[in-house]
């Protein structure tokens, strides 16, 4: 892979919310996982457990969860921060249930008998990103979600996570059910200095 494939990778991947019928087969979320086994983490501990859900209960249950956390105060909150357009998008993955669409879900935790507590979202973020990229380069849609953390006990519970691996994250992966257009970033130079914060990148 050449470096122009990394960087178009990089600048393509973007959440996706509603996903097509399309099945995914295993070697396909075996890539993936291999991908975000590759992440560092403190230590070297790799504390990361990953629960690849297909069940089309367990999934419901899991979207359920993400709908009691919007419904209960998640959309209120996010409307005071998000702009309409990017509102009514999430609204549709969570209320419009286009994340329930998703025919796989990777919920994403943490064996916190392997690293220290201080040091899990520095060891399992950067498996999580890995996940979000590998599945743009293999063409498919991914969304990092964590509205449903608020639920980690039922999470732990309807999974039978033991109460020393804490859920992270959930990931809903699958085929876009149509093109994804580019994420709308802002421009690195817009949040860089140079040696101080008093002198912007763009000043020389």
């Amino acid at each position: 892979m050449s470096d122009q494939d990394f960087f178009f990778v990089v600048k393509k991947q973007r959440a996706c919310r509603r996903f097509s019928d399309q099945p995914i087969n295993d070697s396909l979320i075996g890539k993936i996982l291999e991908a975000a086994t590759f992440a560092p983490s403190a230590e070297n501990s790799q504390p990361w457990v990953f629960v690849v859900v297909r069940n089309q209960s367990l999934r419901t249950q899991l979207h359920e969860f993400a709908e009691r956390a919007w419904d209960s105060g998640g959309r209120d909150s996010a409307a005071t921060r998000l702009d309409t357009k990017l509102l009514a998008e999430v609204d549709d993955g969570i209320s419009g249930g286009g994340y329930a669409t998703a025919p796989v879900m990777i919920v994403v935790a943490a064996d916190i008998n392997r690293c220290h507590p201080k040091t899990i979202d520095a060891s399992i973020l950067p498996a999580i990103q890995n996940i979000l990229l590998a599945a743009t380069a293999l063409k498919l849609g991914s969304a990092l979600t964590t509205i449903t953390m608020g639920f980690a006990t039922e999470l732990q519970t309807l999974l039978e996570l033991p109460n020393t691996h804490v859920p992270q994250a959930l990931i809903p992966i699958g085929f876009p059910h149509r093109p994804l257009g580019p994420p709308r970033r802002e421009s690195f130079v817009d949040h860089t200095y140079r040696d101080r914060f008093t002198n912007p990148w763009a000043n020389d």
